[in-house]
């Protein structure tokens, strides 16, 4: 299954998490667990956490107990009112920006109902009828915030391609949404590149885990948490000292191997979708700055822990206890409830009173 909709953890998060052969290259597995952890997130959470750029339309009068020059945006609020400004219209007229207070406990995103300025002549119900009549067009969703993403390693010269290959591999997962300009893309699946240097000296060239110093030519080129490959043999860099790097062998179920100059492939290049969340794809110039589009830490565990459950659970049919007699466990899982709930006081849409 292909990645298709933005996630909340990555393929690579859940496996490290895992962390056992049970993972290995069961790419499918983890892709299917991340994506419906993201969406069950969103029923619970009764909001979305990645943004979208949209148009959404109220009727004007509603019925929502709310003040006549108060609109509440539910399910539709609103992301961003400074990098992308809301445009707002009723009955297809203009209301000035500077003529609408964005409201929300705190005043900062996501922004939850929208008011007139009592002290403008702005007003809703403009139009010849109240169905549709006021008019949203922003940025949706829960927050804009990024993380640094390293940057491209090569140019995207068009805007139909659906590959693009990173500086640094550990910086970025599949699942992650990714804003390269004004464009946003979602990663689903990577593959390796050479690095362009070999092995040099003796380590990693014997079949044993202990034997884990990779020395390289240029140890800068290289991050933690990337994975390198030699031959067949993956390995996951722990920690990089000037040209040495420590890593974790036979990593992502892939089998020991002697290794004498090898060549070193890298896990940096990102299959993407071009253009998601109602952006325009574009072409990006080499070193163009890569961010990772943000999700809240505890979503983030929340979906992780989901995702884990569900890859555990599917392996063992779906049991609700493990083993026999004194031996026999409860099932995993049973601590998620307490983290959903922690979760949704956090981060949790609450119910309004309301006319249906």
């Amino acid at each position: 299954m292909t990645i298709n909709s933005p996630c909340y953890t990555t393929r690579e998060e859940v496996k490290s998490a895992l962390d056992i052969k049970q993972t290995a290259r069961n790419n499918v597995q983890v892709d299917r667990a991340i994506q419906a952890a993201s969406r069950a997130i969103d029923g619970k959470m009764n909001r979305v956490f990645y943004p979208t750029i949209a148009t959404k339309f109220v009727d004007w009068p509603n019925f929502q107990y709310a003040y006549p020059w108060r609109i509440w945006l539910d399910q539709a609020e609103l992301a961003d009112v400074t990098v992308n400004v809301p445009v707002v219209t009723s009955g297809g007229n203009l209301i000035s920006n500077a003529d609408i207070f964005w409201g929300h406990p705190r005043y900062s995103p996501p922004f939850t109902y929208l008011e007139l300025n009592r002290s403008s002549s702005a007003t809703f119900g403009q139009g010849n009828t109240p169905q549709r009549d006021v008019s949203i067009t922003g940025t949706f969703g829960f927050g804009i915030d990024t993380r640094p993403g390293g940057a491209l390693a090569v140019a995207m010269t068009d805007t139909t391609g659906t590959t693009l290959t990173v500086t640094n591999g550990a910086a970025v997962g599949v699942g992650d949404g990714l804003l390269i300009g004004t464009e946003r893309l979602l990663v689903t699946d990577r593959a390796n590149v050479t690095s362009g240097q070999v092995q040099q000296g003796a380590g990693a060239g014997t079949v044993s885990n202990a034997d884990n110093l990779l020395t390289v030519t240029d140890g800068t080129k290289f991050f933690p948490d990337e994975v390198v490959t030699l031959g067949g043999e993956r390995m996951l860099v722990l920690d990089v000292t000037g040209n040495v790097l420590t890593v974790k062998r036979a990593w992502d179920g892939t089998v020991l191997a002697a290794h004498s100059g090898a060549t070193i492939f890298v896990s940096r290049v990102l299959t993407v979708a071009r253009g998601v969340q109602g952006t325009t794809a574009a072409t990006h110039l080499i070193s163009t700055p890569i961010n990772v589009h943000l999700v809240p830490s505890l979503i983030r565990q929340l979906a992780v822990a989901m995702a884990i459950t569900e890859v555990t659970l599917e392996s063992g049919a779906y049991a609700t206890s493990q083993g026999t007699g004194t031996a026999k466990q409860t099932n995993i899982g049973m601590g998620l409830y307490a983290l959903m709930e922690s979760a949704f006081a956090e981060f949790g849409r609450k119910g309004r009173t309301r006319t249906v």
